[in-house]
C-alpha cells in the first residue's frame, strides 16, 4: 500500500479536506457565538389587539433561547402559538438581530357549547371574550358547518333587520334559529335557507301584521309554514 503513489495522495486529500471542514465548521460555529449576533429585539409585525402584552413578554423572556443563528424557530413558533386569541404563527430572522413574528389572531363569531368560542373559520378554540356574541350549540365535528350556515341565514334576514342570537344543530341534524327579539325559527333538515328566504318575504305581510308578538315559526313545512302564539294568547 505504501508503494501506491496514487492510494496516498487520494487518502492525504480525502484527511486535508476533512480537516479543512473541521476548520470550517469551527470558524462558523465560533462566529455564531460572538456577543454581536445575541438576539436584541423580538419585533411583531402587527399590533395584537387580543393578546396581552404580559403575555408577549413572558414567552420571549422565558422560552426563546439562542442567538441570531442558534435559535429554534419550530420552538418558538409554538411557545407564541400556546397563547389564548393566537391562530396561527410565523417567525423568521432579520439579520443580524431581531427576530421577527407574525401573529394571527382569532376572530370570534360566536360562543361555542358554553365552553369555547368559534372564529370565522369555523374553528372551535379556547379563550375569554367579554362581548356578546351569538350562541353556537352542535357536535364538535360540525363547528364549520354551522359557521357557514350562520353567515348564510344571516343574509337571509337583512330585510328584516333582525339577527341570530343562538343557532343550534342537532345530532339528528335539525336547525333551529333564535333571533334577537326572542323568536325562534324551526328549520329542519334540508333546503333551511330557501325555508328562510321564503318566510322573511311574506312575514312583513301577515306573521308581523296578525301576531306580532309570536314565540316560535316552524318552517318545516313544503308550502308554508305554522305559528306558535305568545303565550296568554287567545
Amino acid at each position: 500500500m505504501w508503494d501506491n503513489t496514487h492510494l496516498l495522495r487520494g487518502v492525504a486529500n480525502v484527511l486535508f479536506i476533512f480537516s479543512a471542514l473541521l476548520i470550517v465548521y469551527g470558524l462558523l460555529r465560533y462566529v455564531s457565538q460572538l456577543p454581536a449576533f445575541s438576539l436584541q429585539a423580538v419585533v411583531l409585525t402587527a399590533t395584537p389587539q387580543r393578546i396581552a402584552k404580559a403575555q408577549l413578554e413572558e414567552v420571549v423572556r422565558d422560552q426563546i433561547r439562542g442567538n441570531f443563528f442558534t435559535i429554534d424557530l419550530v420552538q418558538t413558533r409554538a411557545a407564541f402559538q400556546q397563547l389564548p386569541w393566537v391562530r396561527s404563527v410565523s417567525v423568521r430572522r432579520k439579520f443580524p438581530w431581531q427576530l421577527e413574528v407574525n401573529l394571527e389572531e382569532h376572530v370570534a363569531l360566536a360562543r361555542w357549547n358554553k365552553t369555547a368560542l368559534v372564529n370565522s373559520y369555523g374553528e372551535v378554540f379556547e379563550a375569554q371574550a367579554d362581548e356578546q356574541l351569538p350562541a353556537f350549540f352542535a357536535e364538535q365535528e360540525n363547528s364549520l358547518v354551522v359557521a357557514r350556515m350562520f353567515g348564510e341565514l344571516e343574509e337571509e334576514l337583512l330585510p328584516l333587520q333582525r339577527h341570530i342570537v343562538q343557532l343550534t344543530l342537532s345530532p339528528r341534524m335539525a336547525w333551529q334559529a333564535k333571533l334577537d327579539d326572542g323568536m325562534e325559527i324551526a328549520l329542519g333538515r334540508e333546503a333551511m335557507r330557501e325555508r328562510l328566504a321564503r318566510f322573511v318575504k311574506v312575514f312583513p305581510y301577515s306573521v308581523a301584521v296578525r301576531m306580532p308578538n309570536a314565540r316560535r315559526i316552524d318552517l318545516r313545512y313544503r308550502n308554508g309554514f305554522a305559528v306558535q302564539p305568545p303565550l296568554g294568547a287567545a
